[in-house]
């Protein structure tokens, strides 16, 4: 586990982003507006993509969202949800990291934010902030809005072998969208598209690292 990730992180994030459709393995060609092309009245929503450790890992919470929900039901997504009246976004993302999972405990840093993304289908413009917390929260899921807490490895997501495509139907057009699959579940649409850009910032991260150690200063 590379434990100055989060610094790591932080630095990158403090500098520009190339967006969401630079790395074209999370690019899903689905029809309508791109993710990156947000109306101006789309619906505010954060999200949080939150690293700790655990087992010698890096570890993200990903939530699987009873079928009843008004929004996304029945899909995997990120700790977020809508950007309340007179609240800031990343108040929003903490929010609802607190509503959704408990994790009373849990005091993540805020690193920065990933680009912001459109999301047609619930016409939300969301804001992602990436955090990171010293230990592993006590999650303790709210069953109104969390079918099942996914605990996945950061490693996991890094391994080319668990992002695939899947062919989907959307406004009578069939395209197929990328999705990284984890002990059965796809995860796909927005939630893939953010992590898309996390992981390439790590790899970028870690592709310099690699070079530091390859040339060491004089």
């Amino acid at each position: 586990m590379n434990a100055d990730l989060p610094e790591r992180l932080a630095e990158r994030l403090a500098q520009p982003l190339a967006g969401v459709a630079d790395d074209a393995r999370f690019a899903s060609g689905r029809p309508g507006p791109r993710a990156g092309e947000i109306p101006s009245g789309a619906r505010p929503a954060a999200v949080l993509a939150l690293l700790y450790p655990s087992g010698g890992q890096w570890h993200l919470p990903l939530t699987l969202r009873p079928r009843h929900l008004p929004d996304h039901g029945g899909q995997i997504s990120l700790p977020g949800g809508a950007v309340e009246p007179g609240e800031s976004s990343r108040a929003a993302a903490l929010r609802e990291l607190h509503e959704e999972l408990g994790a009373a405990d849990a005091e993540p840093a805020i690193l920065g934010r990933l680009s912001p993304i459109y999301v047609q289908v619930s016409n939300f413009r969301v804001a992602p902030f990436v955090g990171a917390c010293r230990r592993r929260p006590d999650f303790r899921p709210n069953p109104a809005e969390v079918e099942e807490l996914l605990e996945i490895p950061l490693s996991h997501l890094l391994d080319p072998a668990n992002l695939s495509r899947h062919e989907r139907l959307h406004q009578g057009k069939t395209y197929r969208a990328p999705h990284f699959s984890w002990r059965g579940h796809k995860i796909w649409g927005a939630t893939c598209l953010i992590l898309g850009e996390l992981l390439t910032i790590i790899e970028s991260i870690a592709a310099a690292s690699a070079e530091d150690q390859a040339d060491p200063a004089p």
